[in-house]
């Protein structure tokens, strides 16, 4: 966009900055070397002590909700509100001109390093939903192309599929995830669930790392070779219960595209999104909106944020926040969550007023289970421990299933589940 002089936008600016910018620059650098301070005193507490006390969370709230939204550490949302305060004493220069360039970069290569990818693999987007909504729209998908997905995919990874195949001319085939007896689900199981109905007109596979009913673990690498093998082009995984809960690296998978939501376990600011496309396959996809940046950023995956505009200040947030899921360490999660699962599991076994509606082993589950209730009604049991007891979970019921959905983070403690058990027994 020209100015009314001829001169752009962008070279005012690059005239303009001079030390404004540097002035610009120098503020940006003491904001995050605070929050790296702040980063490091905390981290030199030990891990679930300052856990505990790393959240803003109302003290009479038992979250165990996470996979719903996740919740931002304190340090984090000062952060957030130091670039906002920042952005907004200059926001002509903050938002259009170059003091941010960089740090949004940075931004970037720390995504794309817990991604195990490179940064030009790796887009900062709205959510899981637009990066669905992306390929039903940008992969090359026609007559005679089917679009493969089970009934335990999201709907924000399955509707923009439905709303596109007949204006595209592919069709969609949706299958029912068999539920029953999902507690005793084996890896082999799966796969020959989807070998089953994996056909040769089948060009794209859709599915879940970890599905938010019940906390179905997807074999991603052993599931796309079976893909791969049998003539599919496109796999596509929705990792938003995965990204920051599991230690994953996504060139390893071998998928397409995976994307998440960046406000659930990552606990970034809301309204943020992170998609991972592989270098071999960005050719293959089309971005559904550009402005400017086509031509500088052909053959990287920053082409499909090409939206102009958008919250600077929450995007540099977004790499602070993978600062802080870094500071715990994945291995520490990971077996943090391992146990709190187990806890739940043997809780729910000695129960006999509750069901256990998830994997029964952590290799095929997740940090997120269902808990089933024999003796009360999903809806009336949430309303009365979110209304009586400031206990934050998800209810279901619907499709047979009458269930509580508990899923802890790493800052949950047994203590949070006992609150939460002693209530539905």
């Amino acid at each position: 966009m020209k100015e009314q002089s001829g001169v752009s936008r962008r070279q005012f600016l690059g005239w303009a900055g001079g030390g404004v910018g540097a002035a610009a620059m120098a503020r940006l650098v003491g904001a995050q070397q605070r929050f790296s301070q702040e980063l490091v005193e905390e981290a030199s507490a030990n891990l679930f002590d300052r856990l505990a006390r790393a959240y803003t969370l109302d003290p009479k709230i038992t979250y165990l909700n996470h996979g719903a939204i996740g919740t931002i550490p304190r340090v984090v949302q000062e952060a957030h509100r130091r670039y906002l305060d920042l952005c907004e004493t200059n926001p002509w220069l903050y938002m259009w001109g170059g003091p941010w360039a960089r740090p949004l970069e940075s931004t970037r290569e720390r995504v794309a390093a817990a991604l195990g990818c490179s940064p030009q693999e790796t887009a900062l987007i709205h959510n899981t939903t637009e990066a669905f909504n992306l390929l039903a729209l940008g992969w090359p998908l026609g007559k005679g192309d089917e679009v493969l997905f089970s009934s335990l995919n999201h709907d924000g990874a399955s509707a923009c599929w439905l709303h596109q195949a007949p204006k595209r001319g592919f069709t969609v085939k949706r299958f029912d995830f068999p539920v029953e007896g999902i507690e005793t689900l084996s890896r082999d199981a799966l796969l020959n669930l989807y070998d089953a109905q994996i056909t040769k007109n089948t060009k794209a596979l859709v599915f879940p790392h970890v599905d938010n009913h019940f906390g179905v673990r997807h074999p991603v690498r052993e599931l796309t070779a079976l893909a791969r093998s049998k003539g599919v082009r496109f796999v596509a995984v929705d990792a938003a219960q995965t990204v920051g809960m599991l230690p994953l690296s996504a060139p390893e998978l071998g998928v397409d595209v995976l994307a998440t939501s960046a406000h659930k376990w990552l606990q970034a600011p809301k309204g943020l999104g992170v998609l991972y496309v592989r270098q071999e396959s960005q050719a293959d996809l089309h971005p559904f909106w550009v402005t400017w940046g086509q031509e500088p950023y052909q053959g990287t995956a920053r082409i499909f944020e090409d939206y102009g505009t958008r919250n600077l200040p929450a995007a540099l947030a977004l790499g602070d926040a993978v600062d802080f899921q870094q500071s715990i360490g994945a291995e520490a999660r990971e077996d943090h969550l391992h146990r709190l699962w187990t806890h739940a599991r043997e809780r729910v076994a000695a129960s006999p007023k509750l069901s256990w509606n998830s994997p029964g082993t952590w290799e095929m589950g997740a940090s997120l289970f269902a808990v089933g209730l024999k003796e009360e009604g999903a809806m009336d049991a949430a309303r009365r421990l979110v209304h009586q007891h400031g206990v934050i979970i998800r209810p279901f019921a619907e499709e047979g299933l009458n269930a509580l959905r508990v899923s802890p983070n790493a800052a949950n403690t047994v203590v949070d589940l006992e609150h939460f058990f002693e209530l539905v027994t």
